[in-house]
């Protein structure tokens, strides 16, 4: 660092001597930026590690392979279908059960509880842990949540390991420093670097119908076998669970499920066995000025739509709150309680925030009035 700034006095002198005070000023900001960023590069260099390895280092230990076994059921195969051939040279086909092999990823939340995805550990018959010094365990699926595909795993007996640290996801702003850590195709202690690309990205815009999801979308490198991992940010707190992943040409799209979702869901688990989601049995699509007036201009139209935003029921589901409270196709969602409902992501997400049981005040605009329904949110159905 001295010798830059040795370097950096004699170029300033040599200004002076050339252009006068004047540009000395101007010349001294430009330099103070590239000063202080070289000071730090050069401390990085003298540690001998970059804030990523020292965040990594916060994590690591806490961050398990999973491995899983499960019985799955062959189909039998029509014997027309099948090549003479073949059937010589391999045999008759296996029907009945068989055995299948799974991997993913895992991190410690708490003594002996592991946090991971659903779908990783999903009728599973055997789960198998290895932590990150190579010893091996057997682990107890504590429960599940489909619709968040989350799940926590106990180690038991194995008191004293190593736990992350869990951030706050609501701190994190789009262009933050990512970390992924986990076991992708089976390489244990993997580490892949990016940034957070956006923020809230709604699982269904992903062609997930069945999960209720606003995810971090990440281009660090997410593959099979890094889901249930954790995501980091800079300071070695873990922000994100790591879920799924995009392929396109060009690079991939990572996606992880909120930390402070999957607090919330953990201690639901360890406290009911279960997550109870409230649902109101609609299917809605978003409605803007614009798409109404397009559609209140085709002749053919059955119905006129306002031109506002909201969220437009689509479909009732029988027997379902929403049908209880007098809700129809064609309705109009614009408010919920003192909230203005723009598109149906707004609805859902605070549906998401109420009691079972407890009344929610609808508004609702249907034959150009505004109305006021009063709807109880229930269970969702065949996922507790």
């Amino acid at each position: 660092m001295d010798v830059l700034l040795v370097v950096a006095i004699k170029a300033l002198s040599r200004v002076v001597r050339a252009c006068g005070l004047s540009v000395l000023l101007v010349f001294s900001a430009l330099l103070l930026g590239p000063i202080s960023a070289l000071a730090l590069s050069e401390s990085e260099i003298h540690s001998g590690h970059s804030f990523i390895a020292e965040a990594v280092q916060r994590v690591a230990p806490a961050v398990v392979r999973i491995d899983t076994e499960r019985t799955v059921h062959r189909e039998p195969y029509d014997p027309t279908l099948i090549d003479p051939l073949l059937r010589d040279l391999l045999g008759e086909p296996e029907l009945g059960q068989g055995r299948e092999r799974g991997q993913g990823s895992g991190v410690l939340i708490d003594d002996g509880l592991i946090l991971t995805n659903a779908h990783v550990v999903e009728d599973a018959d055997e789960v198998t842990i290895t932590l990150a010094d190579g010893d091996q365990c057997d682990g107890n699926v504590v429960g599940k949540d489909s619709v968040t595909d989350l799940a926590l795993v106990r180690l038991d007996d194995m008191a004293g390991l190593q736990i992350a640290p869990l951030g706050n996801s609501e701190d994190l702003q789009v262009g933050d420093w990512a970390i992924a850590l986990g076991t992708p195709y089976g390489l244990e202690r993997t580490v892949t670097f990016g940034i957070i690309s956006s923020l809230h990205r709604n699982i269904s815009s992903l062609g997930f119908s069945d999960k209720r999801l606003d995810l971090i979308q990440t281009d660090a490198a997410i593959n099979p076998g890094n889901s249930g991992g954790p995501l980091v940010n800079s300071f070695g707190e873990v922000v994100g669970i790591n879920t799924l992943v995009r392929s396109g040409p060009g690079a991939g799209l990572g996606f992880a499920i909120p930390i402070n979702l999957a607090r919330d869901v953990s201690e639901q688990l360890i406290t009911n066995g279960e997550v109870l989601h409230p649902y109101l049995g609609v299917q809605l699509i978003a409605l803007t000025a614009r798409l109404a007036r397009e559609h209140n201009k085709d002749p053919n139209s059955l119905v006129e739509l306002p031109e506002r935003t909201g969220a437009l029921v689509q479909n009732v589901v029988p027997d379902s709150p929403a049908e209880k409270a007098g809700l129809r196709r064609g309705d109009l969602v614009i408010g919920l309680g003192d909230i203005d409902i723009k598109d149906p992501q707004e609805l859902l997400k605070e549906v998401d925030k109420a009691h079972i049981g407890m009344p929610l005040s609808l508004t609702i605009m249907r034959n150009g009035r505004d109305l006021s329904l009063s709807v109880k949110p229930e269970a969702l159905p065949g996922f507790s």
